[in-house]
């Protein structure tokens, strides 16, 4: 992936080495594996799970002053997320400004094990997440070592596929989708395999497909084997993959972000077509 020439952006916010503390429940690892096998059988989000034990407000603020601003360019990871973050501001905004709307970009948000949100208290297991609430990305750039280490699935474009899925939950908020899903989500059950909230996370995944293919026309960002990388990692964080990693088994009724298959299927379409449109998972007869 070309990215070192990447314009960077400047909508980073780095609380790297900064701590939060609270009362509450303080859970080791073992307790995270518990929250997280509880996520995959109920459906809910190990966030909400996590602020419940720990008894941390929604809206708790962030008492500390953080560094805003595109990281060093010594910091490497920290780097290259800026310029990833950098590339989809500048291709979403033209794909609103084509659409006669206006883009505006999400902050990101770079922690350590865990930090506060306009959602509750975030954790590195949890994986990077987006808050509507606040309009932000939250990553931990460890989870990017396990990417590589645990999930197999290397690689600078699998590093951007995840920071552009995120992305990809604020265009949903920004085109009132996100609302829409939440207020049909609350008269419903939430996990399942064709539920509203796995449409979501395709949908995210398909918006992703579409910023690579109208990135790389744009500027040639991507190599040969990128599009691989991308397509390795969606499968390596389906459903039914960590679901059989976990537990040993496979349960559909349970899933929140699609199948390896569905995840790599709906990145592929986004990609193929470049096109906003071609990722409507909600009216999809088949995932």
């Amino acid at each position: 992936m070309r990215w070192e020439d990447e314009r960077r952006s400047e909508n980073i916010e780095d609380r790297r080495g900064m701590s939060f503390g609270g009362p509450g429940i303080q859970l080791g690892g073992l307790g995270l594996v518990v929250v997280l096998v509880v996520s995959l059988f109920t459906g809910i989000d190990p966030s909400a799970l996590l602020g419940m034990l720990e008894g941390n407000a929604p809206t708790q603020q962030v008492q500390q002053q953080a560094p805003t601003g595109a990281p060093s360019a010594n910091d490497k990871q920290g780097d290259f997320v800026a310029a990833v973050l950098g590339s989809t501001e500048d291709t979403w905004g033209r794909i609103f400004a084509a659409h006669g709307g206006r883009y505006q970009p999400p902050r990101l948000v770079l922690f350590d094990n865990a930090t506060p949100s306009a959602c509750g208290m975030g954790q590195a297991a949890m994986g990077p997440f987006y808050c509507p609430g606040d309009r932000k990305v939250y990553i931990d750039l460890h989870f990017f070592r396990e990417l590589d280490q645990r999930f197999g699935a290397p690689g600078d474009f699998a590093r951007a596929y995840v920071v552009a899925h995120e992305v990809g939950h604020h265009v949903q908020n920004l085109t009132g989708t996100a609302e829409k899903v939440d207020r049909a989500m609350a008269r419903g059950p939430r996990g399942g395999a064709s539920s509203l909230q796995v449409r979501m996370e395709l949908q995210a995944d398909c918006y992703a497909g579409v910023w690579a293919r109208n990135a790389d026309q744009q500027r040639k960002l991507l190599e040969p084997g990128d599009v691989e990388e991308g397509l390795r990692a969606a499968a390596a964080i389906g459903d039914d993959t960590l679901q059989r990693q976990a537990l040993g088994r496979v349960a559909p009724e349970s899933w929140t972000h699609g199948s390896s298959a569905q995840r790599v299927r709906w990145f592929r379409t986004g990609y193929e077509s470049g096109r906003m449109e071609s990722c409507n998972t909600f009216s999809a007869a088949q995932l």
